[in-house]
């Protein structure tokens, strides 16, 4: 099974600031913000939705295409995802901008603030799936996310064109989308990611009731951080998933992309959907344990018994076939 994952691919700065953003905002001066927090520390990591995903599923032993627009300075980057099992030949390397840069700070109750500088992203609009899949191959599913708007808008509409089933996910980019974008990006997706925030975003945007939106996108995925995944369908009961509990908490920045790469690699895989999402919350789970979104390592054993530790052996059991090629 083949997976095309299209999406920003980005330099990730991420600091950490000792005390509570809470703390430093006075509710009457939140007009004119002027605040600068010291940071204790730097780490300068790869990042970026798409390429967090497809690493992610590189590693689990699926050959994605990522599909996205970088700078010149993207080569060693790239060197590190197709080590990875990452296929890159359709990345678009611009001649004049930098790769995407995201910085981001978090405070000691793992809350961020984070600003993204899209740079070679805008050429995204530029990548046409249907060259890629006659490069590469025409894909089982492409995932549409966090990228340049009207990259998003074109790639969705190729999907729809070529026939090939696509998956929705709009995250950071729902607050600049309007409200025609974010409906024309949900209507026919297979699958439709959002975390708990930005469930409320979208149907404030779209102005859909949430059977609205199940009429459009076939299964609806919502992540609620420690409180786990719900996955709704039209005409169907709603599955709940509990997260896969850790200890301590190193670094929340890509949480949402391994569990997005752990859902659908055992989806492609054609495990039950209820395993599929306990693969996404045991991935999730090992990227809280490490600073970065590409840092960790998916050992084949340690993630099956963080599987049965958490839901038993029937999920650990239905995906230990695939998980062969794990680290």
């Amino acid at each position: 099974m083949r997976i095309a994952v299209t999406g920003s691919i980005a330099t990730d700065h991420l600091m950490t600031f000792p005390g509570l953003f809470g703390e430093q905002l006075l509710a009457d001066r939140l007009d004119r913000v002027s605040l600068s927090f010291l940071a204790d520390n730097l780490e300068v990591r790869r990042g970026g939705v798409a390429a967090n995903i497809a690493f992610g599923l590189g590693v689990l032993g699926l050959r994605p295409v990522l599909v996205g627009a970088v700078g010149a300075d993207f080569e060693p980057y790239r060197v590190w995802l197709k080590d990875h099992g990452v296929d890159t030949d359709a990345v678009r390397v611009s001649e004049t901008l930098h790769t995407a840069r995201f910085v981001c700070t978090t405070d000691r109750d793992q809350n961020q603030i984070a600003t993204f500088y899209a740079g070679a992203m805008a050429e995204a609009r530029e990548i046409d799936l249907r060259e890629v899949a006659a490069r590469t191959g025409r894909p089982d599913l492409v995932l549409v996310s966090p990228d340049d708007p009207e990259a998003m808008l074109r790639h969705t509409r190729a999907c729809r064109d070529l026939g090939i089933p696509f998956a929705a996910d709009p995250s950071q980019q729902l607050a600049r989308l309007d409200g025609a974008q974010v409906r024309e990006l949900v209507d026919g997706a297979r699958f439709l990611f959002t975390n708990e925030y930005e469930t409320a975003l979208l149907r404030e945007k779209t102005g859909w009731t949430e059977a609205e939106v199940l009429g459009r996108a076939a299964t609806w995925v919502t992540t609620h951080g420690e409180a786990g995944v719900r996955i709704r369908g039209a005409g169907r009961d709603r599955l709940a998933v509990p997260a896969v509990p850790v200890p301590r908490v190193v670094d929340p920045t890509g949480v949402g992309d391994a569990f997005r790469a752990g859902f659908l690699a055992a989806t492609l895989w054609g495990v039950p959907e209820r395993c599929a999402a306990q693969l996404g919350c045991a991935v999730a789970a090992t990227v809280l344990d490490s600073v970065g979104t590409q840092e960790y390592r998916l050992r084949r054993e340690p993630l099956l018994d963080r599987i049965r530790t958490a839901y038993g052996p029937a999920g650990a059991a239905a995906l230990a076939p695939h998980l062969r090629g794990t680290a």
